[in-house]
């Protein structure tokens, strides 16, 4: 069963925070120059030297500030209500965080998450199966990890990020194949370790 951003279970995890820096990744990440908590970074590159020769990881975005991901969270439970006339609260709440993460426990204002695809030898994108970003609704659910009704080629691609990710110790959000997060609290759900990324910065000095 796929667990959610907006379960309890997820707030429910401590987080233990370590001090640890955000650190901006260099180039062979690809031109974002996003930002993440350093021992993510660490463990990027171990998946990114996993790779065949002539596949690179392109992250597209590192952490995000309350009020980037606030605006998110509006524009697509704005997208949910327009469809879903009366739609209870509760479950504005659960459809939405398929797509992005309620405030307390959003990976990405931590530091912890990173949205990324794969790359060949000239910056090319690789078939993954959708765009990065594509919602539910957009993607008619293929935007899901598990998608079946993707190419073979796209599947392969998912499977490989999957391979050099999971050795490198990152989970991913299952309604998101580009999304993965360490040390947060959902990785620590997913894993049984302690979270050890909260949020970072304030509202007016995160980027």
């Amino acid at each position: 069963m796929t667990i959610l951003l907006s379960d309890p279970r997820v707030s429910a995890i401590p987080v233990h925070e370590c001090g640890e820096p955000l650190v901006a990744l260099d180039a062979s990440f690809g031109p974002a120059a996003a930002r993440v908590r350093g021992g993510l970074a660490g463990r990027l590159g171990i998946a990114r030297d996993l790779l065949p020769t002539g596949i690179h990881l392109r992250v597209v975005e590192g952490h995000r500030s309350v009020t980037a991901q606030r605006a998110i969270i509006a524009r697509y439970s704005a997208e949910i209500r327009a469809a879903r006339p009366g739609i209870p609260a509760a479950e504005l709440r659960v459809l939405t965080s398929r797509f992005v993460s309620p405030i307390d426990v959003a990976p990405h204002v931590a530091g912890a998450a990173v949205d990324l695809t794969l790359v060949d030898a000239c910056g090319e994108e690789l078939d993954l199966g959708t765009a990065i970003d594509a919602t539910p609704e957009q993607s008619q659910d293929r935007c899901y990890f598990a998608a079946t009704d993707i190419s073979r080629v796209a599947r392969s691609h998912r499977d490989l990020l999957a391979a050099v990710l999971g050795s490198a110790g990152l989970v991913n959000y299952p309604t998101e194949w580009w999304h993965w997060s360490y040390g947060d609290r959902y990785w620590a759900l997913v894993t049984g370790n302690s979270a050890c990324y909260g949020p970072v910065g304030t509202e007016t000095s995160a980027a």
